[in-house]
């Protein structure tokens, strides 16, 4: 059946929509900049990004990389898993290094964990003691001023990543937190927060912003939309960035498997980080929650 006059009326402007947004996306994209009081190229920034594979540094974290490197930062990387779920471990770790080289890295600013406790297995709960003590003692031995890692929602949804965030809030948090009873490790967790050290005075924590399936894989027509919501830090990376982004992706041989390489091209986090400051909130303390 032929489309009526509505039919094309609809789809003429759906396309006029998707043109305008397009060139509203590319014009914000050739400004790219981060545009914040968080990160500035006035500061002195020593930045660790926190991850849990080798290939996270830059299938989710590209534009922090590579955007902290435009403004001068001095760029570390902490995986803390050897990404060994296939027995391939020796090998991703060399990925790992040539990729974050192309990121702005240097191999010597980059440091595996390698521990029988903290696999790389979505079906395995971290250890929250063990993976803060590991990222905290880095910190301090590197003198570390900003930390980047993943949000509650990990991007994926996968247990690792949000390992890493309840280990940074563990460590951002001034007094004992009320734990829900899905928190398994809360008692651990507890004991913790009332023995151990914080995030050094001065030390700031930026967690990347997970969004809805739809905003996550329309690439750069997210730009528009990231600019008007409400974030600490935005980094967007220009059209060339965002080629150097997909040849690093090209280090992890191992994983380039058909659905990695259709996310390099629609993602938005090959284009778009928004962060948020995880605060170092003092909260009273009121047991464990049943």
């Amino acid at each position: 059946m032929a489309a009526g006059p509505w039919g094309w009326g609809l789809a003429v402007l759906l396309l006029l929509l998707l043109a305008v947004l397009r060139c509203a996306a590319r014009r914000l994209r050739s400004r790219s900049t981060a545009n914040s009081a968080v990160v500035s190229r006035d500061d002195d920034v020593s930045a660790l990004l926190v991850t849990a594979h080798p290939d996270d540094e830059v299938m989710f974290f590209a534009p922090t990389l590579l955007c902290l490197g435009r403004a001068g930062a001095r760029l570390a990387v902490l995986c803390c898993s050897a990404g060994n779920y296939y027995n391939q471990g020796e090998i991703r770790k060399k990925e790992l290094e040539q990729s974050c080289c192309l990121l702005g890295v240097p191999a010597s600013n980059v440091t595996v964990i390698d521990h029988r406790d903290l696999p790389d297995n979505p079906s395995v709960e971290w250890d929250t003691r063990l993976l803060a003590s590991f990222v905290l003692k880095h910190i301090e031995a590197n003198n570390i001023n900003l930390v980047v890692t993943f949000d509650a929602g990990g991007v994926s949804g996968h247990a690792n990543h949000i390992a890493l965030y309840t280990a940074l809030r563990v460590i951002s948090l001034r007094a004992v937190p009320v734990f829900s009873r899905h928190e398994k490790n809360s008692l651990q967790v507890i004991l913790y927060l009332l023995s151990e050290r914080k995030l050094p005075e001065g030390c700031r924590v930026l967690v990347l912003e997970s969004v809805n399936l739809l905003r996550k894989y329309i690439s750069i027509l997210d730009v528009p939309l990231s600019c008007l919501l409400p974030r600490d830090v935005l980094f967007i990376l220009t059209e060339e960035e965002s080629q150097q982004a997909r040849r690093a992706m090209q280090c992890h041989h191992s994983q380039l498997l058909w659905f990695r390489r259709i996310y390099m091209l629609f993602s938005r986090y090959v284009v778009i980080n928004s962060l948020h400051l995880l605060e170092k909130t003092t909260l009273t303390t009121q047991g464990v929650k049943e």
